[in-house]
Parts: structure tokens; sequence; C-alpha cells
């Protein structure tokens, strides 16, 4: 779900930076009101753009029934109108769940997801998505990440003020200004990625109280997407432009290499065993710095955290 918000301020940053670099006329009230209207019209579009991108398209019901079926079923326990069922011709295991008012919301699943967990794991990987949905996290982080995005444009605006000597008096000052602007910018983008990771949290707890035995279920899949992402990431270069979305799945594919040093080299004999591998692990300081700076929690403590809902 935030992959969405990812793709609204990374296109905001080329379109504004592009037009900041043209012109310094741009009053703050102007440049507020642009980036709040360009992120929102991001926001509203941002479905079909996923869509060209991951080249989804919509499954129909009777190529697959068995998997239409659990969306349904688990969408009547979660309260929430059943969203639109998408496949991503992606090779790697994942799924995501988007939309917006004018596109209506979706859910899709990938084709390495299908292809490498079982019936029972993707019920509880879609029962994740649907917690998004529930919780309306596209719409939370859309709002909480409008402040940061105007902030630094803000302080890019006064710092090509500064430079091109539009403030001839004090222009020290309207930099230094500046840099305080977008060095807070860059603080709140640390605490909304603690927010996108408390939403994977919340997302987890959603699918383990709607799907039978979801703990287990989700656990494996969980450890089972990680596994398969990291063999795939060093043999398939068509994964690489998968980063820039890297917050839209349900575990970050970029990643998945830290992540994997969680499994040992041992081959895996069942899903539980290696769910065991990683909870086995302890996390290090370097795991605990690389999380701040991640939209999803680590997958030690992500484990851990289902473990204690079983």
């Amino acid at each position: 779900m935030v992959g969405t918000l990812a793709a609204i301020i990374g296109l905001s940053t080329l379109f504004f930076t592009v037009i900041l670099s043209l012109t310094a006329s741009l009053s703050l009230m102007t440049l507020g009101i642009l980036v709040v209207a360009f992120n929102i019209s991001q926001w509203l579009i941002s479905p079909y753009i996923i869509n060209a991108l991951y080249r989804v398209k919509e499954i129909p019901e009777h190529e697959n029934p068995r998997l239409h079926e659990i969306v349904d079923n688990l969408s009547r326990k979660s309260g929430i109108k059943k969203p639109r069922l998408m496949l991503a011709r992606i090779p790697i295991p994942n799924a995501f769940a988007y939309g917006s008012p004018i596109a209506g919301t979706r859910v899709a699943v990938t084709d390495g997801l299908l292809k490498t967990l079982e019936t029972e794991e993707v019920e509880a990987v879609i029962g994740h998505e649907l917690g998004h949905l529930k919780h309306r996290d596209v719409q939370l982080m859309m709002f909480v990440s409008i402040l940061p995005a105007l902030l630094y444009y803000i302080g890019y605006s006064l710092m090509l003020s500064s430079m091109f000597g539009r403030q001839k008096e004090g222009g020290g000052g309207a930099a230094l200004l500046a840099i305080g602007f977008m060095v807070f910018s860059w603080i709140l983008n640390i605490f909304i990625l603690y927010l996108s990771r408390l939403r994977e949290y919340y997302a987890d707890r959603h699918s383990a109280s709607i799907v039978e035995d979801g703990p287990r279920k989700l656990s494996e899949g969980l450890a089972k997407i990680v596994h398969s992402t990291k063999n795939m990431r060093r043999t398939q270069k068509q994964t690489q432009h998968l980063n820039a979305f890297k917050a839209l799945f349900i575990a970050d594919p970029d990643k998945a290499e830290t992540d994997s040093m969680a499994i040992s080299h041992a081959a895996v004999s069942s899903d539980q065993k290696l769910v065991q591998d990683i909870l086995s692990r302890r996390m290090t300081t370097v795991d605990r710095i690389i999380e701040v700076f991640s939209t999803h929690p680590n997958i030690v403590k992500r484990l851990k955290a289902l473990q204690r809902l079983s």
C-alpha cells in the first residue's frame, strides 16, 4: 500500500525539481498548493501507473475460482467490499493492495507467489493485504506524507532563492533556513517509515485474526517469500526495477539478501524448519539500523510477533 505513496513522492520530487530549477518565481503559497495538488492527483491515478509498470491484469473468476473464493471469504470476514483480484506478471513471489477513489480497491498477487507458495499460505498473504484495505493505510500514509514533502520543497525553493541571489540581503540566513526545512522533512520521513512498519504489523495481525491458523500460514509464507526472492535476485536482473516500489509489497524485495542471512545454509527440510531458522537468529546492531530506514519490519521481529499471536 505504501508503495503508492513512494511513487507519489518520487514523481513529485522529479517534477518539482525540474520546475524549480527553471524558475525561482514561485511563491511559497503557490508552491504548497502545487505540492498538495500534484501528490493527490498522483495518488488518484497511481493504480493505472502500477498496472502498466507491473503488467497487471484482472483475474476472471473462471480462471481461478479458488482464489476468488478466498478473497470473497476473507473480505466478508474483514467487513469490507471485495476488491478486484489482479495478477502481476512479476517473477518474484509477492502481493500488494492498492487503489484510489476513482480506481477502486485492488489486491494483486504475482506469478511468483502462486508458483512458490501453497494455497493456505497465499490465503494468509491475501489476508494481510486485506488488512491494509481494512485499515485504510493508503489514505493514512498519503495524509501524513504531505507535510514532509511540502517542507522539503519549501526548503528547496529557499535554497534556490539564496543561490541565485533573489534575496541579496540575508542570503546566508535563507540558506540556513532552507537546510533546516530539508533536514526536518528528512526527520519526519524517519517517523513515517516507522509508521509504515507499524502498519505492516497491524496487517499481519489482521491476517492472523481472519485466517484459520493464520500465524503459522503467514509465517511460512513470509519465510518462503524472503528465501525465494533472494535466490531470484541473484539470477534475474529484471527484478531491479522493483526497488522504486519496494514499499508496495508484503515483503521488501530489496532487503531479501539481508533478511536471508537469518536462514541457515543447510538444506531446508520443511516450511517450519525455514521459519525456525529465522527465529533462531539474533538481531545485530546493523540489523536495527537498517530497519530504521526500511518500510518493512525486520523479518526476525516480524515472525516473532506472529509467533506471539499463535
